[in-house]
């Protein structure tokens, strides 16, 4: 298996990180989508420009949110990253982590899509990674 996957996805944490949005969604499709199962706005969004309203609005809640990749699994044209989220909401004292898993599709070298799951095992399991 290529690493190549790994390291796109790798890529957009880093933009990410740095609110970047340019560098984090370069390498998605105009028709990439993101998929959240919990939260208001739970569902699908597309095309990229819509998911990076998101994110910024998103984002814009909190006074700092880092997302730090723990683990990357790559199956085929699928990445799932194990990833803990830190947040502090606007105002807080206290930072709210949680654990979540994404699985990333990317296919010759352009991510088309990306799902978030609220418990990472079920990010293995939509892989085929975990029965």
């Amino acid at each position: 298996m290529s690493q190549q996957n790994v390291e796109i996805v790798r890529r957009v944490y880093d933009a990410l990180n740095r609110r970047e949005w340019d560098a984090a969604l370069r390498e998605t499709h105009p028709d990439f989508e993101m998929t959240t199962q919990r939260g208001p706005d739970a569902g699908t969004l597309r095309p990229r420009q819509a998911v990076q309203r998101f994110g910024e609005e998103y984002i814009a809640m909190f006074d700092s949110m880092v997302f730090e990749p723990k683990e990357f699994l790559e199956h085929g044209d699928q990445v799932v990253v194990l990833v803990t989220r830190r947040a502090r909401p606007r105002g807080g004292s206290v930072d709210i982590v949680v654990r979540n898993g994404h699985l990333w599709t990317v296919r010759d070298g352009t991510i088309l899509s990306m799902k978030s799951f609220p418990d990472p095992e079920e990010a293995l399991k939509a892989a085929g990674l975990k029965e």
